[in-house]
């Protein structure tokens, strides 16, 4: 069940999955939460950085282990604008991550729900809370354009 928090954050993953799209990178953001501060900030940056693990989680993920000092973000919820593929879900499970606010589905590529689930895989050393369809179709509409204009 998500928050009112919930679709603040999302709005600022939105923002950052825009900025993905005007760098002709697919529009996802992610933005990671500890306490109600944002820890990590991270857009798709594929094809500007020319780096195929640039995705928006794998930027942000890093770039809160700097802020932090530590690897560990048990305390973190992720605001991701698309469902994780199965490398970004993976990351999200070794980095502790403890819950996961997903904006639209990912049918053909998604690890979290719709392909795969491994957020709750009791297999693998970690599970993470996952909340769905927060601001579902504004992530949507992004990628639905971003993908008009290049067809």
């Amino acid at each position: 069940m998500s928050t009112e928090r919930d679709w603040e954050f999302m709005a600022e993953a939105l923002g950052l999955a825009s900025l993905a799209g005007g760098h002709d990178d697919v529009p996802v953001g992610c933005l990671l939460v500890a306490d109600g501060l944002v820890v990590g900030r991270g857009e798709n940056r594929r094809e500007l950085d020319r780096d195929p693990t640039a995705h928006a989680e794998i930027v942000a993920l890093r770039e809160a282990a700097r802020t932090r000092g530590a690897w560990r973000m048990d305390d973190v919820t992720a605001y991701v604008t698309l469902e994780p593929c199965v490398m970004c879900a993976g990351a999200l499970l070794n980095a502790r991550v403890a819950r996961v606010v997903v904006g639209a589905l990912d049918e053909k590529a998604g690890a979290v729900g719709s392909r795969y689930h491994l957020l709750a895989d009791p297999r693998l050393l970690h599970e993470a809370a996952v909340t769905y369809d927060v601001r579902a179709e504004e992530s949507a509409a992004l990628l639905r354009s971003f993908f008009e204009t290049r067809r």
